[in-house]
């Protein structure tokens, strides 16, 4: 019987992740024998620190990654948000799967929506791509940085340290928590375009063919042709999670795919981003395309700006 182990980080988010696509292997290979390895990431340890201003989502990955590297573990599930966009040499992005809710979602106690927030609202977030979306609607909102696991999060709001605070939906819908607040709202895509990746679970794997075939079970299509286009969108504006950039593609039951993109300084003053809508064969090249466009107008002095704007308000 073969041994694989799966790298993963203790929260209770990432474990649900892998114990889940442990689950999914162990029902299709019953030669396989799947075993946890939980491991301490710096983006764990490192909680009182705006991500963007030690290095982003990737400090996640650092220490999985190595894990892998030394031959500690051949797998690892990631939310694929989370996930840069160049892997390290010797691992893959093997599989993505198919997509939960893309939408980003609103938590309260008190309010049922975006709307119904009153002037001045405390709203927690550490992302500066819903900081910027936020601001833009609603410029009389507090923003304030939030940190944590999601259960962390949650007890945050549930304290009254804030009015509301915004999570990817999909998470909250794996933990089964849409419950456990008075009010669950799932922002429209209109109101919040979501980050790259997101909803989708990245499997990442050291290149041996006996992993990359039992990865290869977990690919899902169409997930796999929309981040490619949101990543490579993100990827040649060279943009992390350092500057806010929002980006969506999504195959429609006649076939197309429509592209969104957003991008703009942190406090919401300043915005670009495009809308399409492509055939399949002309889908090649689409989120690199898409970018050039906006560089053409001048998305990378705006996102220069953007980075000094979040390096004052991180400050």
């Amino acid at each position: 019987m073969k041994k694989l182990t799966i790298a993963t980080r203790g929260s209770k988010l990432a474990l649900w992740q892998s114990k889940y696509i442990k689950s999914v292997i162990e029902s299709k290979y019953s030669d396989v024998e799947v075993e946890l390895k939980i491991v301490i990431t710096s983006g764990d340890k490192i909680l009182d620190v705006p991500l963007a201003k030690i290095g982003g989502k990737g400090l996640f990955l650092k220490e999985i990654e190595e894990s892998m590297l030394a031959g500690e573990a051949q797998m690892a599930v990631h939310s694929l948000k989370d996930v840069p966009t160049v892997m390290p040499k010797g691992l893959l992005l093997a599989a993505i799967t198919k997509r939960e809710d893309v939408r980003d979602a609103m938590l309260s106690e008190k309010y049922e929506n975006l709307t119904a927030l009153p002037q001045g609202a405390i709203v927690g977030t550490s992302s500066l791509r819903r900081r910027m979306q936020l601001l833009k609607e609603r410029p009389d909102l507090v923003i304030k940085d939030l940190r944590g696991n999601v259960d962390t999060r949650i007890r945050k709001l549930k304290e009254g340290e804030f009015d509301a605070i915004i999570l990817a939906a999909a998470g909250i819908n794996r933990l089964g928590l849409s419950q456990s607040v008075a009010h669950f709202y799932p922002i429209s895509m209109d109101e919040m375009l979501p980050s790259m990746g997101q909803g989708a679970l990245g499997i990442e794997t050291v290149n041996e063919p006996w992993v990359l075939e039992i990865a290869s079970m977990l690919e899902d299509s169409d997930s796999r042709l929309e981040t490619t286009i949101e990543r490579a969108f993100v990827d040649t504006l060279q943009g992390g999670c350092q500057v806010p950039i929002g980006v969506s593609a999504r195959v429609q039951p006649n076939g197309t795919v429509d592209v969104r993109s957003i991008l703009g300084l942190p406090d919401g003053s300043e915005m670009m981003g495009e809308e399409l809508n492509v055939t399949r064969d002309a889908l090649i090249g689409v989120g690199e395309a898409m970018a050039q466009r906006l560089i053409d107008k001048g998305a990378m002095e705006l996102l220069r700006r953007a980075e000094i704007m979040a390096d004052g308000h991180k400050a």
